[in-house]
């Protein structure tokens, strides 16, 4: 693990800079705009604001027992934000490397900078939109202490997120193939996940692919802890360390076959 852990270093001593990056990156995506920062959370209230409206007052619809709970609306909302806060992170990460090609020709920065840039920028944004449905949601199981778990399982997350997508970016600078592929992966891999509906609808003989979702144990972790008040299930905390586990092992064999070659690829 010794390229992995030279990326960890350049990036550690270079935290002041990133902090810096974040900052210009989140202000580059208003930049121009009359309603300024506000505009960094327009888009998922709105998307939030859509399907309680659509599914909770227009269509009233329901799940079933087995579900943390019956309102359908209330169930998507946990879900889609942590859905689009990953959404927004791998697919910023994935392209970042690409689109500072130029940059990294002329000056000697370490790579990792550019893609951790882009997952806590998206962090910045959606991670406070979490923290929002502590208190909206707390009432339905007493404030639970078991809310403080959110903390872990979000670092967990962002971790996973960080691995996936330098990983991502670097295969993207070697094929450009990939910024394709991923994006679709993105679109439908919600579909495929419990966001939508709960595990306990999917078809039992295929409730195996749910798991190579690396979101899954983070949005049933979010779903115990918001909706039931519960300590979420061995088999997320497990999947919780196992996604950044693997991904750590491939992304240093990646890093220590692509250092040579990465410059030239941009």
């Amino acid at each position: 693990m010794q390229s992995l852990a030279k990326e960890i270093t350049d990036l550690w001593q270079a935290r002041a800079l990133l902090a810096v990056m974040v900052a210009r990156d989140l202000k580059s995506r208003h930049a121009g705009s009359a309603l300024g920062f506000l505009w960094l959370y327009a888009q998922p209230l709105l998307t939030i604001a859509a399907y309680f409206l659509v599914f909770d007052v227009v269509f009233k619809m329901r799940l079933g027992e087995g579900a943390p709970t019956r309102a359908l609306g209330a169930y998507l909302i946990v879900g889609i934000i942590p859905w689009l806060a990953f959404s927004d992170a791998i697919g910023r990460g994935m392209n970042s490397l690409v689109e500072a090609g130029a940059l990294l020709q002329k000056n000697p920065m370490p790579p990792v900078l550019f893609p951790a840039r882009s997952v806590l920028s998206s962090a910045v944004v959606f991670l406070p939109l979490i923290a929002l449905l502590v208190p909206a949601y707390a009432g339905l199981h007493g404030f639970s202490a078991w809310l403080l778990l959110l903390v872990p399982l979000l670092a967990l997350a962002v971790l996973t997120w960080c691995l996936l997508a330098y990983a991502l970016a670097i295969l993207a600078a070697a094929l450009r193939d990939v910024i394709q592929v991923v994006t679709f992966a993105l679109g439908v891999g919600i579909f495929l996940s419990p966001v939508l509906f709960p595990p306990t609808m999917f078809p039992r003989e295929l409730a195996w692919l749910l798991w190579l979702n690396p979101m899954t144990p983070t949005v049933l972790g979010t779903q115990d802890i918001l909706l039931k008040g519960a300590v979420p299930g061995f088999d997320v905390w497990l999947a919780m360390l196992v996604w950044p586990a693997v991904l750590a092992v491939f992304l240093d064999r990646l890093v220590a076959r692509s250092r040579e070659q990465l410059i030239d690829w941009l």
